[in-house]
């Protein structure tokens, strides 16, 4: 979902960053405008055209979502030194930002852009979007753009974060962040009910044991928190069942999956824990954005998360990060893994192929620049130490973890139980957007019904599911 921030994700699906959904964009001021611009159609062109570089005398206009509103002041600083620094090299290229409020990608807001074909020339998106896109004819193939000398580090980048671009062995976008979800607790809220932050639960006993002790703190303090609402109830079932080693569909990813044992244990127990344990509150269907708050105003011990999460609590909510500690997932088993990226337009002429991906490779992709710039980001008084994003791989992550941690500006210690145990990814369903929109009602379902049949909200789940899958 996303995790990116402004993503996770509320979708993720987080939303999820020190990629906050990764502002991108421009003010008209920062480029160079021109009544020649290629206007973004003929198509990705021939051979020649792929092969040659970018034209200087050519301009380009490059629409592109993201860019950070003016309440991220720091970052949209960030982003406006960025245009400029891309521009001595690419003067040619005007960058001309989309400012969205709240999450960068709204679900029901995308689609209709999809449909409309009036999303950006260059567009943010889920990894799990990648088959809606290709169903509305929305992005361009970018295989053969994307090369060592276009983009250096793009062999060092995670081939599971890549394979989440692909389909079919073509390439349609290229990822600005990546995340898996863990436990996110209130290292506060752990200390007063006499727990250790330094050892965060790691099964769903302990969470359950803890989000107790937790609540009978009282003064409208809950223990654990879930979503249950626009698809973030869904994604976090994922989540939960991947930990226990469940699936969400079959190999073949034909049928539904998970209305097994596994299965009715994630709805059972999140059941005790609302009704039996009285440990989850009694304010439901709760959406991304909800949780973050009650967490950082220590109104809630733990919620499942992506490190990002941090990032949006500090810079929208003035939380301090060093009252946030984080775990694996319980369980232990597989943890979700997502993330965020860029597309293209279907229908971009090379020169704005060419020019997108010289961006993007710019403001996204290379250590040392753009995002990964630690110096400037702790400088400007960011969050600096969270381990997301977190696609490269080799000496060009070692390179990129070294300038984190020397840089860090939090406790990166409160994430040592996250780091000292990693757990395998797991890539999201497909038709996952959907798929998390069916099972909002088994989690809602459970969430606000103390009398709710968990076999029933399960099976109907299923059969819906699959009717989803059926028309893949």
């Amino acid at each position: 979902m996303r995790s990116s921030t402004w993503s996770r994700t509320a979708r993720r699906t987080s939303a999820v960053a020190i990629a906050t959904a990764l502002a991108l964009g421009s003010l008209a001021a920062c480029g160079t405008s021109s009544s020649s611009d290629d206007g973004g159609s003929g198509g990705a062109g021939s051979k020649a055209d792929i092969n040659a570089p970018l034209d200087p005398k050519t301009k380009v206009t490059l629409t592109i979502d993201c860019m950070p509103p003016k309440a991220k002041a720091a970052e949209l600083k960030e982003w406006q030194e960025d245009v400029k620094e891309f521009n001595k090299k690419y003067p040619n290229v005007t960058i001309d930002g989309k400012s969205t409020a709240g999450q960068c990608e709204e679900p029901a807001r995308f689609t209709a852009a999809l449909k409309a074909k009036s999303q950006p020339d260059v567009f943010y998106t889920y990894f799990t979007d990648l088959q809606q896109v290709l169903d509305n004819n929305g992005a361009e193939d970018i295989s053969a753009y994307v090369t060592p000398k276009t983009v250096p580090a793009i062999d060092s980048i995670d081939p599971n974060v890549m394979n989440a671009l692909k389909k079919d062995g073509k390439l349609y976008g290229l990822p600005t962040s990546n995340y898996t979800m863990g436990l996110l607790i209130n290292r506060k809220l752990f200390k007063q009910a006499g727990l250790d932050p330094d050892k965060p639960p790691a099964t769903w006993d302990e969470v359950r044991t803890a989000a107790k002790k937790i609540a009978g703190l009282g003064n409208g303090v809950s223990g654990y928190g879930e979503y249950s609402a626009e698809n973030t109830g869904g994604w976090h079932f994922a989540a939960t069942l991947y930990g226990l080693g469940g699936d969400m569909v079959t190999a073949d990813g034909k049928k539904a999956a998970f209305n097994d044992a596994t299965g009715r244990q994630v709805v059972q127990q999140l059941h005790d824990m609302r009704w039996t344990d009285n440990s989850m509150g009694k304010t439901q269907l709760l959406k991304w954005g909800d949780l973050q708050k009650q967490i950082s105003s220590d109104k809630l011990g733990m919620f499942l998360a992506a490190p990002d999460d941090v990032t949006y609590m500090v810079q929208q909510l003035g939380a301090k990060y060093d009252n946030f500690g984080m775990g694996p997932i319980p369980g232990g088993k597989a943890t979700l893994f997502g993330g965020n990226d860029y597309m293209i337009k279907k229908g971009s002429s090379p020169d704005k192929i060419k020019a997108a991906i010289a961006w993007l490779n710019f403001k996204t992709l290379t250590p040392g620049k753009g995002q990964f710039q630690w110096e400037r980001t702790k400088a400007d008084k960011l969050p600096v130490g969270l381990p997301q994003p977190n696609f490269f791989t080799g000496e060009t992550k070692a390179q990129d973890l070294k300038s984190r941690t020397d840089n860090a500006t939090m406790p990166v210690a409160n994430f040592k139980p996250f780091m000292d145990n990693p757990v395998p990814g797991k890539a999201e369903p497909p038709k996952a957007q959907e798929i998390y929109k069916v099972l909002d009602n088994v989690m809602s379902g459970v969430l606000t019904n103390k009398d709710a049949d968990v076999d029933k909200l399960l099976s109907t789940a299923e059969q819906q599911v699959n009717q989803v899958l059926a028309n893949q």
